[in-house]
């Protein structure tokens, strides 16, 4: 068990400490004292509520207005409201709140549509891919995430329906988030009446005020030339809601799963109770994570019977997220074990401990080798501050950080790297060239992209059809794939799938492969979940295989009984139905014709070979351990166990996506004939990868 101690005591021990174990100290005080109070007391107790005047003052005179307050203050949830109050939703407009991620978009919005009294989806709601919770007529305050309001501006380029636009968690610097900064600075140029909030608990405002600063005269509202409101004011919000206290380890601990459960384990025999919010990688941290602490609760049952403990990633089914924010039974204490995807605009009730492992799962893109890794890799300062913060929420609260203070001061990186410097940028350049900015190398990025990520992104978008000599949108081609909200590849799938007649099928895949995963883990059932799936398991591999889910799911009437009996994620297959009837309605749209193949599946993976030909492997002559090599730049990679194809190895296949651990491997594998590539992409594999296939 873990020992815990205050700098300047005897070290007085928290835990008896008969098996050595973490050593760690804290680093700062606390205060303590809460009770229940009504919304309104609540909100006039937050720290931001005392700046009402000053942030209303500064939207008035100021274009862009930069709030850094720390992670508790109640920007999130008050600003969009006191805004609302002053009249900047009247006369039909709507205030606008950006979110990098889609949970935190649903979870503000309902805090917000409860703390005012109405129903979420009329004057509050919110928009997400593939959901849509607002009402044209009466919404004033609209939650949305970064990217669902890039696809608005296809449709209305100045957003001229928004009054004031607040840029949430800026300090994430997704793609999104760096991409919609870039044109919203465009936009105020053309709409000086636009105000912009941007909002974090950790960004660099000075970096961010000097972006958005312009020193042009500009014509003001008037008629006479004006230069204030163009310098971006900044804001500092001080004061967290509650104090949190900060504990270090004294050692680097060699498993930060298990010393995250030994952790909890002491947390939960020695403090007082509270909620445990946990942060760890990904989806087989926390599982690993939940199987470490339930075995302990059986094991030791007087001491750990009160825990409730629950995961929360993004592919989780939504009622399975959404058990974390459900009340537990009295006694109970509450463990939610999450990816970082808790860090930043969540309020989980009753949390008053954060144990923070110091690491999360990155994207990090070689533009070289064209291979995208989801990394573990050390957070930054930034994102400390974000997770300790989520302890002192509701109450006074306690951080555990599993790394030393020493390495936290001199070590860790203050930011972490933006998303744009690190990803695939295909999808944001299709993006970009659908809203009219022809000259990527030359837009004002917050931080700019490496030229050797963008040159790859034209080539492949080139090679898709979808660009032209000039690396303009193909008409009608490039604007139907910029319309669907998908990776290009897979809209350029579907495209394909009209030609062959087989676009019902295709927008099955489609929807299927927008989904996480289908299947149900159970842990100690892989071999139960195994031959679920040979149930379903098609010789042409997993994008047929998922067609056959599909289909079994329809003609058992949707049952969540026979989901059950199959492994088969029930909530996921709801979504699923949902995500494939707006696809239907925006293929319609852009002049698809549904058509269905029946069970000519040779079409189906010629369909997804006009996607996916980039994404050619060739498995390697006299391999015995099924290595397969790109044709794009001969990367050593495997089929993945979980797809059908694992160790049947055909010569030539596609794949979705690559995940890497100790290999690369390939996910949702599907068979080809290597004819198929020239005849998808002739200008691809007879220019650049002549001697790569059969002739």
């Amino acid at each position: 068990m873990a020992q815990f101690w205050k700098p300047g005591t005897e070290r007085p021990p928290l835990l008896d400490d008969d098996e050595g174990g973490i050593l760690l100290y804290s680093a700062s005080s606390s205060s303590s004292g809460y009770g229940y109070v009504s919304i309104e007391k609540q909100r006039q107790r937050l720290p931001v509520f005392k700046y009402r005047t000053a942030i209303l003052y500064l939207v008035e005179t100021r274009a862009t207005t930069i709030v850094v307050g720390e992670t508790g203050s109640g920007k999130t949830t008050q600003i969009p409201q006191f805004l609302r109050e002053a009249g900047w939703a009247d006369g039909g407009r709507v205030i606008a709140c950006t979110q990098p991620r889609r949970l935190a978009v649903q979870a503000v919005a309902s805090r917000v549509a409860e703390e005012m009294g109405v129903k979420l989806g009329e004057e509050v709601g919110y928009t997400i891919r593939f959901e849509d919770l607002t009402n044209r007529d009466s919404t004033k305050i609209k939650f949305l995430t970064d990217g669902v309001l890039l696809r608005e501006m296809m449709e209305d380029p100045l957003l001229t329906k928004y009054s004031v636009i607040m840029v949430d968690e800026a300090h994430e610097r997704s793609i999104s988030t760096d991409v919609l900064l870039g044109l919203l600075k465009k936009i105020q140029r053309r709409r000086p009446e636009l105000r912009l909030i941007i909002s974090s608990a950790t960004i660099e405002a000075k970096s961010m005020a000097a972006f958005f600063h312009t020193s042009k005269k500009r014509r003001g509202l008037e008629g006479e030339d004006c230069v204030p409101k163009t310098e971006p004011a900044i804001l500092s919000v001080e004061g967290r809601g509650f104090n949190v206290q900060i504990f270090y380890v004294e050692e680097p601990v060699s498993d930060y799963i298990q010393a995250a459960v030994s952790t909890v384990m002491s947390i939960h025999d020695q403090e007082p109770m509270g909620d445990i919010l946990v942060f760890l990688t990904g989806q087989d941290d926390i599982d690993a994570a939940v199987r470490l602490l339930t075995e302990e609760a059986q094991n030791n049952r007087k001491s750990s019977s009160g825990l409730v403990v629950l995961p929360l990633y993004s592919g989780l089914s939504r009622a399975d997220q959404d058990l974390v924010f459900s009340p537990i039974p009295r006694g109970k204490r509450k463990v939610v074990i999450s990816t970082n995807i808790a860090e930043t605009s969540l309020t989980l009730e009753g949390v008053s401990y954060v144990v923070d492992s110091g690491f999360s799962k990155q994207r990090f893109y070689n533009p070289i080798s064209d291979i995208e890794n989801l990394v573990v890799a050390p957070i930054s300062k930034a994102s400390a501050r974000q997770r300790a913060g989520r302890a002192g929420r509701v109450r006074p609260g306690k951080c555990y950080r599993l790394y030393s203070e020493e390495y936290f001061v001199k070590e860790m990186s203050a930011e972490g790297i933006p998303e744009m410097q690190r990803s695939n940028l295909v999808s944001c350049v299709i993006q970009l060239k659908a809203l009219g900015i022809d000259n990527i190398l030359g837009f004002d990025w917050p931080a700019s992209p490496s030229p050797e990520a963008m040159i790859r992104a034209l080539e492949v978008l080139y090679s898709l059809g979808v660009l032209d000599d000039d690396a303009k949108l193909t008409s009608p081609a490039g604007f139907q794939v910029a319309e669907i909200p998908l990776d290009p590849m897979v809209s350029k799938m579907i495209l394909a799938s009209n030609q062959l007649g087989c676009s019902e099928e295709i927008i099955t895949i489609a929807a299927i492969l927008s989904i996480q995963s289908i299947w149900i883990s159970v842990r100690g059932q892989q071999k139960d979940l195994d031959e679920a799936k040979l149930r379903f398991a098609a010789a042409e591999g997993d994008h047929v295989t998922f067609l056959n889910v599909y289909k079994g799911f329809l003609r058992s009437g949707k049952s969540p009984k026979w989901c059950n009996k199959n492994f088969v994620n029930y909530q996921a297959m709801r979504k699923v139905v949902e995500i494939r009837e707006q696809l239907k309605r925006i293929a319609q749209r852009i002049g698809i014709v549904l058509k269905s193949c029946e069970s000519d599946m040779q079409v189906v993976r010629k369909a997804v070979t006009a996607g996916f030909f980039a994404n050619a492997c060739n498995l390697e002559a006299f391999s015995h351990n099924g290595m397969y090599k790109t044709i794009r730049s001969s990367q050593e990679v495997y089929i993945h166990p979980s797809s059908v194809l694992f160790r049947v190895n055909p010569k030539w296949v596609i794949y979705n996506s690559l995940v890497s651990t100790d290999r690369q491997y390939m996910r949702n594998v599907i068979s080809i004939d290597p004819s198929w590539l020239i005849e998808a992409a002739p200008h691809f594999y007879q220019h650049h990868h002549p001697n790569s296939i059969p002739h």
